[in-house]
């Protein structure tokens, strides 16, 4: 397929370029009761948004801005418009928790408030290299809405990269990312480029079309949508399990690697099966050099169950009639709260985890496929029952199959790991769509 001219300026910056390794960064959440007062802060904040253009220029923070259904309705647009989006963005993310799997203490009932509420309308996500980098975005944030009557924060969390440079469970994090044809950033070894169109919207996709989008086209040309999850990880509960399954030290790290898919230092099992290589986990141009299909059809080295082979398969399915590429999701992983003590394998009641952002064109057929297929389900790839053994809704009687000759080995009783905190279903409008939106004129 020809590769297309993208409208970088135009498109929303962390669509398309990465954050920088070490980052840290502020997520806030606005309840709208007065139109035209969000507008105005839209306004406000729209020369301050980071778009994809020149992006290698130094630039000491990012500042991006979502809205949700309900926000786009506060802000004052007509239903022929808002009834061009699709249900699932229209439901909103609580209305699809059976879908997703969030049930038991993931369920809706259970989450942080205001998150799955009618109440966020507008968020603002920003990004900086440091923490003396968070202080002005944080100020163009807060000070948009000041002197608006009917704008109000009503939700923020800090996200950032712990001390270790790794997430909660200890794993190098951000590695398999995918590589969209146009961005004119060049894939790194083992990454398949993927057509535009099934990341943002007015672009060609892996079947050649440019798919429906909301309308006008104003509004819905170069954006994305994007679900937010705030996941909470029980770290002491993981290392607790690890210790009580495993024969000795070795061993439990050998469990992690089996139940994740690479080893805590990012090596894939894929290519290093029997031990941690920490070289190989750090080299961006081998650590995600590698396929399934003609190498560990049968998961001898990666489980068929593991977590990274459950979100991309890679070529693990052919001769199947899924195309994987259709089912591709950008994704941005953040860490929350305090890092456990490496000693502690007991909780100590602090509130930790992941905070994730996932981008592309369908919510139906990248995210929540991808969460009730792959994740939250084993037929697609003969396991029957069992489920993602990291982040799947794992009750106490879940299962991970790690095949082995002569015999395998499977472990059982997993725990939940992660319990979802809320979420929302957002979309990314480009930045002409948000000078349209500020003035309202629909």
């Amino acid at each position: 397929m020809v590769s297309p001219t993208l409208a970088f300026e135009d498109i929303q910056g962390t669509v398309l370029r990465r954050r920088p390794e070490r980052y840290c960064g502020r997520y806030i959440l606005y309840r709208v009761t007065n139109g035209a007062g969000a507008r105005r802060m839209v306004e406000r904040i729209l020369p301050h948004v980071t778009s994809a253009a020149n992006w290698d220029a130094p630039k000491p923070y990012t500042v991006n801005l979502v809205f949700t259904w309900q926000g786009f309705k506060a802000l004052g647009i007509p239903d022929r418009i808002l009834n061009s989006f699709p249900e699932e963005f229209r439901a909103g993310m609580a209305a699809r928790a059976e879908i997703l799997g969030d049930t038991g203490e993931s369920a809706p009932e259970h989450w942080v408030r205001p998150l799955g509420s009618n109440d966020v309308h507008i968020g603002v996500v920003i990004s900086a290299g440091s923490e003396a980098d968070l202080a002005e975005p944080i100020r163009i944030a807060m000070s948009a809405y000041e002197g608006i009557p009917g704008v109000e924060p009503i939700y923020r969390i800090d996200v950032g990269v712990p001390s270790t440079g790794r997430e909660h469970f200890g794993f190098r994090d951000g590695i398999g990312s995918v590589s969209i044809i146009g961005s004119e950033v060049e894939p790194l070894p083992g990454q398949d480029p993927v057509m535009p169109g099934e990341f943002i919207l007015g672009y060609p996709d892996e079947t050649g079309s440019v798919a429906p989008m909301p309308q006008p086209e104003v509004l819905g040309k170069n954006g994305a949508f994007l679900a937010f999850r705030q996941m909470y990880c029980d770290v002491g509960a993981f290392r607790r399990y690890l210790q009580a399954n495993a024969r000795d030290k070795d061993d439990e790290e050998l469990l992690a690697a089996k139940m994740v898919g690479r080893w805590r230092s990012g090596a894939p099992l894929s290519l290093s099966p029997e031990k941690d290589d920490p070289a190989l986990g750090a080299d961006p141009l081998r650590n995600n050099d590698f396929r399934y299909y003609e190498d560990d059809p049968r998961g001898l080295k990666c489980p068929l169950g593991s977590h990274i082979r459950r979100c991309n398969p890679r070529d693990g399915l052919t001769g199947s009639i899924v195309n994987v590429n259709r089912h591709r999701l950008i994704r941005r992983g953040s860490a929350y709260g305090p890092e456990l003590p490496a000693d502690q394998v007991q909780d100590d009641g602090v509130d930790r985890g992941i905070v994730f952002i996932f981008m592309g064109a369908s919510l139906i057929r990248q995210f929540e496929f991808i969460q009730q297929a792959w994740i939250n389900n084993g037929d697609f790839v003969g396991l029957g029952e069992e489920v993602d053994p990291l982040v799947g809704p794992n009750n106490g009687h879940g299962t991970h199959t790690i095949p082995a000759r002569p015999i395998r080995r499977r472990l059982t009783g997993l725990p939940r790991f992660v319990t979802v905190r809320g979420g929302e279903y957002c979309f990314l409008p480009s930045i002409s769509a948000l000078q349209w939106l500020s003035r309202g004129q629909y």
